[in-house]
């Protein structure tokens, strides 16, 4: 019974009958012949609703199901399907409210339609996540009516479903492609020139624009009556470590997603190119009193334990220690390798703090730091000011933005490779910068 009771929901149409029936009991009291009328209508409802409730709870007359990826990748659209089918023997007023994981903070999904007699209907809705974790589903409950839509009977599905939001392989399965040798133009993708070459041999072909004059082979040039270059496959088997700040500057969100999970996106379809370019990947992590390390290795498994790291990583907060992580490189990395190393710097006070550790790093390796323009501040010194207040706003922005262009000098001067780049664009910003410096050969 107490189950029959939690299922039953009563429609609004339901209580504007009850109005009108009471409406006219109301005015049968000046008019009585509308007396014996209004209790013919009672009773009529009465049979109607008691009609429709044993045609409801006849049989259970609705399947559902809630089709769920087996994980959802972070900061991208993620579909979710919901598949629902009549067992009835009459068309279905459907109305479908799932209990979507309280991190969308979305409490108004409601999706209505009609279903035929013993027909199926599917459909589905789209969840962009912005942090890593598990997500937990509620119920998804279905609501049946007929076409009277007096009463509504509740079924209940899929109950507590769990799905984990992992790192965002849907961008690097985007950014896929890069580690071809024959790329198609896209958009925010630098045509990298190869200025210089491993003595790897790879094949002789026809020379284009571009291409090192150096590399002419003058005997083939002479037998085809065309200019013949050499062409050289890129060194492989290079160790390559994504490194990425743990600390509490890298909590800094920008539409919606922080800086960490942005260097974890990136870091992720970083790793991938370069396994796809035969390269030994490795991963570091670290902070105050984080300490993260995976070995470099060239394959291809190394991705997904990549992943499971990338995925428990969290920030701790507190501000990181550079003198650490040279330590840490110095002990862990004993050969020359890229290091892409993930982090921020909101001032250059800050940056000459760490400058030391960096540049001893980068005595030994190939060290590039990627840091973060503040899209934020940019934004304001493109508005206009119209007053002496935003002014001075601007000004202070304008400081900022100058500051950063300083840092990258900077680490410049020092011989340290760096990427200033804004947050959406860091995974193709440090991409291309591992293109370019596997075409310079400069690891």
């Amino acid at each position: 019974m107490l189950k029959f009771l939690r299922s039953l929901y009563l429609s609004s149409r339901l209580f504007y009958a009850l109005f009108g029936i009471s409406l006219l009991f109301l005015v049968s009291f000046w008019f009585s012949p509308l007396y014996p009328v209004t209790w013919i209508l009672t009773a009529a409802l009465v049979v109607i609703l008691l009609a429709e409730i044993v045609l409801l709870y006849r049989e259970n007359g609705m399947i559902a199901e809630r089709i769920l990826p087996e994980k959802f990748s972070n900061s991208d659209e993620n579909i979710v399907q919901v598949s629902i089918r009549n067992r009835y023997n009459f068309p279905i007023s459907t109305e479908v409210i799932d209990e979507i994981p309280v991190q969308f903070q979305k409490r108004d999904f409601l999706k209505k339609f009609l279903l035929p007699a013993r027909g199926a209907y599917q459909f589905e809705y789209l969840l962009r996540p912005v942090q890593r974790g598990v997500y937990i589903f509620g119920n998804m409950n279905v609501f049946a009516a007929t076409f009277l839509k007096l009463v509504k009977r509740r079924y209940v599905f899929n109950k507590d479903q769990e799905v984990k939001v992992y790192p965002s392989f849907i961008q690097m399965k985007k950014l896929d492609f890069l580690a071809s040798d024959r790329k198609v133009p896209q958009y925010g993708l630098k045509k990298i020139r190869r200025i210089g070459h491993t003595m790897e041999f790879e094949q002789i072909k026809e020379y284009v624009r571009g291409d090192d004059v150096r590399t002419i082979n003058w005997k083939a040039s002479a037998k085809h009556s065309r200019l013949m270059v050499n062409q050289f496959q890129d060194e492989k088997a290079q160790p390559v470590y994504s490194i990425i700040d743990g600390g509490r500057l890298m909590k800094m969100p920008f539409e919606g997603l922080s800086l960490l999970d942005y260097a974890i996106n990136s870091s992720l379809a970083f790793s991938n190119v370069a396994l796809k370019k035969k390269d030994r990947v490795g991963f570091m992590a670290f902070s105050k009193n984080l300490d993260l390390f995976l070995k470099a290795n060239s394959r291809y498994s190394q991705l997904n334990q990549i992943m499971e790291l990338l995925y428990n990583l969290k920030t701790d907060f507190l501000d990181s220690d550079f003198g650490f992580l040279y330590s840490r490189i110095r002990k862990r990395v004993p050969n020359r390798s890229l290091l892409m190393l993930y982090t921020n710097f909101e001032h250059i006070s800050s940056l000459k703090r760490q400058l030391p550790y960096l540049k001893a790093i980068a005595k030994k390796h190939l060290l590039v730091v990627i840091f973060f323009e503040n899209t934020e501040v940019l934004k304001l010194t493109e508005e206009p000011a119209n007053n002496l207040t935003e002014s001075a706003h601007q000004v202070m922005a304008e400081q900022f933005v100058q500051d950063k262009k300083l840092m990258l000098s900077e680490l410049q001067k020092h011989g340290i490779q760096a990427v200033l780049t804004k947050p959406k664009d860091l995974s193709t910003s440090s991409i291309n910068k591992y293109l370019e410096i596997k075409a310079r050969g400069l690891l």
